[in-house]
């Protein structure tokens, strides 16, 4: 599990893929949006166009702002809540 990406607004944390797993074989990224306390688990095929959406943007060179942007499309698949300890 890698941290790879943390603002005021958002984290996104990288699960590698494991054999193993069925819901990691392709690993899978954990996005927490911090100003609802919500969290979303993708894996599969979503995490592979999540990935590929990533490398893209990250090409592209872009402010925090744009990456809080791009993740904030994924806050209305966001059901879970988060709470901390």
């Amino acid at each position: 599990m890698n941290l790879i990406y943390n603002s005021e607004n958002f984290s996104v944390v990288e699960y590698g893929a494991d054999a193993d797993h069925e819901a990691l074989r392709f690993g899978g990224y954990e996005i927490t949006d911090k100003s609802v306390h919500r969290e979303w688990f993708i894996a599969g095929a979503r995490a592979i166009d999540f990935r590929h959406d990533v490398t893209q943007l990250i090409a592209s060179e872009p402010s925090v702002e744009e990456i809080d942007e791009f993740l904030g499309q994924y806050d209305a698949s966001m059901a879970q809540n988060v709470y901390f300890h």
